[in-house]
């Protein structure tokens, strides 16, 4: 039990000298005690608010809708600064009023409800246009405070797109559409209160709730503990810690940014301590942190928006996600380890780490996690397996003294789950924005004819465009944003070459995840980089790096669907997981430059090649990058056995006398 001690002191201080570091949350302010007392209630109320109607009163969807983003945006005014520069302590007057207003715009939604639903999109008055106006505008700005300029700036220019598109070239022009119907209908069940806000107010705050509850009841540092307890010995161990602790962690995290603040405050301070350069800690949890989006159930509220998108079942897309996602921490395992071998690493000292038998004693803490999984691959609908994990981790808490929740921590979970939905309310609704000017202007149409036009017959070109897009789409925006944006504008036109919706969208959703390792705005790695103490760039390069045998993956269920689990063919979709995972290790040696041993340029080109081979799926294709693997493995063998007996040639030659 000291030793458990010992550790978590360790860890507090190691993660509180990261965490004033990296000065996380840097554009939230310092609220006056007034302030936080009035904070703290409105962020229980507003979540108790949630968790009453999702589960005993359903509302009005617009109504529900709306108050999710009206009441969000007040707490969120209250929680963040205009900007860096405006004065850290206390809520300016201006932010008083404009959180007035984001209430005043619900207000006026509740009482002209059944006007609104019979004039949006037709004859709007001056009064809902000033409404719209108002919210739109409101949206932009929480946005812009919360999650960067990113993506209202494409927010807006998809807005002015609706005015001068009749000056637009080509397919992009179209008739132009009038302000008055455009702010009425963006501020609307067509945009910001459409199918992203339905997720948000819904699945978003539910899951991030759950979270809460796990992070306050201490569960979430069962999850690190346990990564620590598995990995901590072996070479390199921190890194391998990041690589696990994140998966664990993303199950249940809805940012890539959050989820290096979760872990990384952790791992990233022990890896500088066994030798990893801070730029190098530092990628290794973006690029870890990054492939908690894909890992069911949560997936960065990402699959939320796939089901209300495509119509697939929520639990499907969580099932087609498992091979997919654990596909993604094998590649940066297996960088990260060879890495290690690389540069002669070690792991941490065994009497520094919890025990693994002192870990499995408290398996039961994974109950919370085990019982959502159980409920929605049951059929229970995602509010309702929600719920009773929600449930379940309060009531496990109770097992044990150090996690056990009374009032207090129940109060402080709630209050945690709001003030995690903010920022992700924010995105959802700015991301509604877009997502309603597509389906006003048809835009998305447009481009998927683009699309079509350039790759002509060819799905593999097709496929490419759209990793671009989706990878240029995501960029400084958070996943959830950024795959509502690129499946509205990419996916359409990879459905019409022949793609399946969940294959095409599950591809778009792979690449917007990965933008956050992507240079040059990879937000994960920036958050990295701050906690680490390096330079930003040069850690979002290394961090791309770190990640890139990952990019692979989506190609592989292109060509492989079986790997996303669809169909019964259990032998099939063994073969394939079996060959994509030699193709993801083939393709980490040839990267780290590191197989049996250190590889020379000829090699790493051969596996490369080889793990190339290993993406098209089919039989000839994998045993020649099979074979391509098994020669660099020979070559390799039969050079370590000829180095000894080199140097006992040498030893044996007599030397001259010259010498």
């Amino acid at each position: 039990m000291s030793q458990s001690k010992d550790f978590h002191a360790a860890l507090a201080a190691e993660a509180a000298k990261a965490a004033e570091l990296a000065e996380i949350g840097g554009n939230t302010r310092q609220l006056r005690a007034w302030e936080r007392h009035l904070f703290f209630w409105a962020c229980v109320s507003f979540t108790s608010f949630h968790l009453w109607s999702l589960n005993f009163y359903p509302l009005d969807p617009l109504i529900y809708r709306s108050a999710h983003v009206s009441f969000g945006g007040a707490i969120g005014f209250m929680l963040y600064r205009f900007g860096s520069r405006t004065a850290r302590e206390g809520v300016p007057v201006y932010d008083w009023l404009l959180a007035l207003l984001s209430i005043l715009c619900f207000v006026y939604i509740m009482v002209e409800l059944d006007g609104l639903l019979f004039r949006t999109g037709a004859a709007p008055t001056s009064m809902d246009v000033a409404v719209g106006v108002a919210g739109t505008l409101l949206v932009l700005d929480l946005t812009r405070r919360c999650a960067g300029l990113a993506l209202p700036i494409i927010a807006i220019v998809f807005l002015l797109y609706c005015v001068v598109g009749p000056w637009m070239p080509g397919v992009l022009q179209h008739k132009g559409i009038e302000l008055s119907f455009l702010f009425s209908y963006v501020y609307s069940m067509e945009g910001v209160f459409g199918p992203t806000t339905a997720v948000s107010s819904t699945y978003i705050i539910l899951f991030i709730t759950f979270a809460a509850f796990l992070q306050v009841s201490k569960v979430g540092d069962y999850f690190i503990d346990f990564a620590f307890a598995l990995a901590g010995r072996r070479r390199g161990g921190p890194a391998k810690v990041a690589v696990l602790s994140s998966a664990l962690m993303g199950t249940i995290n809805g940012t890539s940014a959050g989820n290096v603040a979760a872990t990384g405050t952790f791992t990233i301070p022990l890896m500088k301590k066994v030798g990893y350069p801070p730029r190098s800690a530092a990628a290794i949890e973006a690029a870890a942190s990054t492939g908690g989006q894909l890992m069911p159930p949560v997936m960065g509220a990402g699959a939320f928006i796939m089901a209300e998108i495509t119509g697939v079942k929520y639990a499907d897309i969580m099932v087609a996600a498992v091979l997919p996602s654990l596909l993604y921490f094998l590649a940066v395992y297996f960088m990260v380890d060879n890495e290690s071998k690389r540069l002669n690493m070690s792991g941490l000292p065994a009497d520094e780490l919890p025990q693994v038998g002192a870990m499995l004693r408290r398996a039961y803490l994974f109950a919370p996690l085990i019982i959502l999984i159980g409920g929605l691959v049951s059929g229970y609908s995602v509010i309702r397996a929600g719920t009773l994990g929600l449930i379940s981790a309060l009531l496990v808490s109770w097992l044990h003294a150090e996690t056990r929740m009374g009032p207090k921590r129940i109060l402080d979970a709630l209050h945690l789950g709001a003030k995690g939905t903010i920022q992700l309310m924010a995105v959802c609704a700015c991301a509604g924005i877009i997502v309603g000017v597509i389906g006003l202007t048809g835009v998305g149409l447009r481009f998927s004819s683009m699309i079509l036009a350039i790759a002509g017959d060819s799905q593999f070109l097709a496929l490419v465009f759209a990793m671009l897009i989706a990878i240029l789409l995501g960029m400084g925006m958070p996943t959830t944003a950024a795959y509502a944006v690129a499946a509205s504008v990419v996916a359409p036109g990879l459905i019409k070459l022949g793609i399946s919706p969940l294959v095409a969208h599950m591809f778009v959703f792979y690449y917007a995840v990965i933008s956050a390792i992507t240079p040059p705005v990879a937000l994960a790695a920036y958050a990295g980089a701050a906690i680490a103490g390096s330079d930003p760039m040069r850690t979002s390069v290394t961090s791309f790096v770190y990640g890139m045998a990952a990019f692979l993956v989506p190609f592989m269920f292109f060509y492989s669907p079986s790997l996303l689990l669809q169909g019964d063919d259990w032998v099939k979709i063994g073969h394939y997981a079996v060959t994509a995972i030699i193709g993801v290790y083939l393709l980490a040696g040839a990267l780290q430059r590191w197989f049996l041993g250190p590889l020379t340029l000829v090699p790493c080109l051969l596996l490369l090649t080889g793990s190339v081979l290993l993406v098209a799926g089919g039989l000839m294709t994998d045993l020649l990058g099979v074979a391509l693997a098994g020669a660099v493995a020979v070559w390799q063998i039969r050079a370590r056995h000829k180095a000894p007996e080199s140097a006992a040639t040498r030893l044996s030659t007599p030397r001259s006398t010259a010498e």
